[in-house]
């Protein structure tokens, strides 16, 4: 996968950076596998605005994803790699050998045709599930579950990615993407290799236009509210607005929000680069 630049035939392609997709081997959704997506616009039950900025965007349909990988000791052929409007990553076709289809994840490398497993026993290689009690030391994955049974949460969006350092008694120690070192159960899954579509990062929408496609409507600064709206509205011609903070009085840029009792913490060995 990678981005390309385009002709600046029009304004709205002078800055544009857009993915290739040659990646994608399909354009048709399993039909089986799709489910409705209700759009809220921002509002409550009641019909009132309790979240700016959104609203519009292009219909689309959510598309089921396997994060469980608990379907042991049935090998499954990948179909195809196809595009997921709702996630940045790809997604990868399955057809397991008792006529089942999923939706899975797609790491990099993973080819049509392959062949892919999960749980015990199952070598190491992409595209498999495995107990992290059963993963080499050093080995890179994604979609780690947090609780056993539960389903994968951590690493799963485009190019994100995790390492397997080391293991202690019942606790496996994972290096994270943001540098932070965390204690999960060796009971828990997760799945080998890199998430696809690793250049999305690069990409660049080129006009606010895009924004809308996705649902995003225009967002307004607080310096430029007035000060029953904003705590950094009002003042005298263009004012700078103070102290940073949002609508609701909490301290921005460099304020830690993060609880000081969050349950987790105890489980973080290292903590994420600063």
């Amino acid at each position: 996968m990678a981005v390309r630049k385009f002709k600046p035939v029009t304004p709205g392609q002078r800055h544009k950076f857009a993915g290739t997709f040659d990646d994608i081997t399909s354009v048709t959704p399993e039909k089986s596998l799709l489910r409705p997506i209700k759009r809220s616009g921002g509002r409550n039950n009641s019909g009132k605005m309790t979240m700016r900025y959104l609203g519009g965007g292009h219909k689309k349909r959510y598309r089921v994803i396997d994060f469980l990988r608990n379907k042991d000791g049935i090998p499954a052929t990948v179909k195809s790699v196809e595009y997921d409007p709702n996630r940045t990553a790809r997604i990868a076709l399955l057809f397991y050998e008792d006529g089942e289809k999923r939706y899975i994840l797609a790491p990099n490398g993973l080819k049509v045709g392959q062949i892919v497993q999960s749980g015990k026993g199952v070598s190491p290689e992409v595209g498999n599930a495995l107990f992290l009690s059963d993963i080499p030391l050093g080995t890179i994955i994604h979609n780690i579950e947090l609780q056993p049974g539960k389903g994968g949460a951590m690493a799963r969006s485009a190019g994100a990615y995790a390492q397997l350092t080391s293991r202690d008694k019942k606790y496996a120690i994972l290096k994270l993407p943001s540098g932070e070192s965390r204690m999960v159960l060796i009971t828990c899954r997760a799945t080998i290799g890199t998430i696809s579509n690793s250049d999305h990062g690069l990409e660049r929408s080129g006009k606010a236009g895009r924004s809308r496609w996705q649902g995003r409507r225009p967002r307004v600064r607080g310096v430029a509210m007035n000060p029953v709206d904003h705590p950094m509205g009002g003042g005298e011609g263009r004012a700078s607005g103070g102290h940073p903070r949002s609508r609701n009085g909490m301290p921005a840029k460099g304020f830690k929000t993060r609880s000081k009792k969050k349950y987790s913490d105890r489980y973080i060995v290292e903590k994420r680069k600063r």
